[in-house]
């Protein structure tokens, strides 16, 4: 299904800031989103109200000078930067002769052209289905009347109620779907649970370096690029540390008042994050908003039900300042703070060090004797312990000296059969 029909080149946008005293959005922010929607901005009108005007959210003298930046720059889209009701939308674009586009439907848009996976690509037509149903006038130029007449009278059932059936039936059906997408990524954490390994999530602000320090730990190779929403789709790769192996994640950047819609859709996706023993939390060290961007990031955890005791704060792009790289912990000595570059791989042994300190809590070390028919139990002890001594045995067996956490209780029953000491 698509929404509207999309230019070839980019749209020539002005831009709205609406700074007022309860919610001022960076304006920074809202040019780089319009760049990575492709959008080329042209003029910034700010305005500055102590209460949102309910026909327009701006006042009708920024109405007016809006209007003028649009006719003097031959404007084709002007971007809200803030949420807008569907009557606000509707009445800025009979007085603007444009289209209109606020906050949410301009990051919705940002989604639908960096999704790549099938399970991306369902959760954003998901959250912009839910996000167009409030406000069909806009988008469906057929809707804007109904028509009446010889040959023109319907069976009953005007065009807009019909549209609103149809978005009900796409929603419906994409949401099968990706319940079907979720049953199978739930089957996959049960794999790993299985081979008892452990889950260190990625989250962030979007541009925070995410993606360049996955690949830094991995190889994975992950698109990363210095753009806001670089990447959407969820990655997941194995990880060595010292004393056995993780499952590291990479999830889609967060950002100030992300869209509901968007949370919800990608709710599945996010489950890596709610299920992870280890959250690291990256951080641009060298942006000058890192503080509200940290905010916004755990406005999203908590609504996540992420314990913040799980997150370890890493500050990211130390390149760019002239910093050394440093562990910080707290009073009870917990790895709390890493300060790092994945662009330059400074630091990175403190971050695994941090991550393994975290994970492993009590280390239980066991000397063992396994029999031939053990090796299943052999193999689970290289996936999740550290091998201290492995030889071979008379018998065919193996003598074997592991640390491994206590939480991987399935492995630890099976080793006190079998324990030496």
């Amino acid at each position: 299904m698509q929404l509207f029909e999309r230019p070839g080149k980019g749209e020539r946008v002005v831009l709205v800031h609406p700074a007022t005293l309860f919610d001022a959005e960076d304006l920074e922010e809202l040019i780089a989103l319009a760049y990575a929607a492709g959008a080329k901005p042209l003029a910034v009108v700010q305005s500055s109200r102590r209460e949102p005007d309910p026909r327009f959210f701006i006042g009708k003298g920024k109405v007016e000078e809006v209007k003028q930046a649009v006719a003097e720059h031959q404007a084709e889209l002007v971007l809200f930067n803030h949420a807008l009701s569907p009557n606000q939308e509707r009445n800025l674009e009979q007085a603007l002769g444009v289209r209109v586009v606020d906050r949410t439907g301009l990051i919705l848009d940002i989604f639908a052209k960096r999704a790549r996976s099938y399970e991306g690509k369902l959760q954003v037509e998901l959250a912009q289905l839910r996000h167009l149903a409030t406000r069909l006038v806009r988008g469906w130029t057929h809707l804007e009347r109904q028509k009446g007449g010889i040959g023109l009278r319907g069976p009953g059932e005007t065009q807009l109620e019909t549209d609103r059936r149809l978005i009900k039936q796409r929603i419906r059906q994409i949401e099968q779907r990706l319940l079907k997408v979720a049953k199978q990524r739930e089957q996959s954490r049960r794999a790993r649970k299985k081979l008892a390994l452990p889950t260190v999530a990625l989250v962030g602000y979007t541009n925070s370096g995410k993606s360049t320090l996955f690949n830094a730990l991995t190889q994975a190779g992950v698109y990363a690029a210095d753009q806001l929403f670089a990447t959407l789709d969820s990655t997941l790769r194995r990880l060595d540390l010292a004393w056995g192996s993780v499952i590291l994640a990479d999830t889609v950047g967060f950002i100030r008042h992300l869209p509901h819609e968007l949370v919800a859709a990608f709710r599945s996706t996010l489950q890596e994050t709610c299920e992870a023993e280890v959250v690291l939390h990256v951080i641009d060290a060298s942006s000058e908003q890192r503080d509200a961007h940290s905010e916004a990031v755990y406005t999203v955890l908590n609504e996540l039900g992420v314990e913040r005791r799980r997150v370890l704060e890493v500050y990211n792009k130390l390149d760019r300042l002239a910093r050394p790289p440093k562990l910080e912990r707290d009073a009870e000595g917990r790895p709390r703070r890493v300060w790092l570059s994945a662009k330059t791989h400074a630091g990175l042994e403190l971050l695994l060090q941090a991550v393994a300190e975290m994970l492993a809590g009590d280390i239980v070390r066991a000397k063992i004797h396994l029999l031939p028919r053990e090796a299943r139990l052999r193999a689970s002890l290289f996936a999740v312990g550290r091998i201290l001594q492995d030889e071979a045995a008379p018998d065919g067996g193996w003598n074997m000296e592991v640390e491994l956490p206590v939480r991987h209780r399935k492995v630890l029953e099976g080793i006190s059969k079998v324990a030496l000491s």
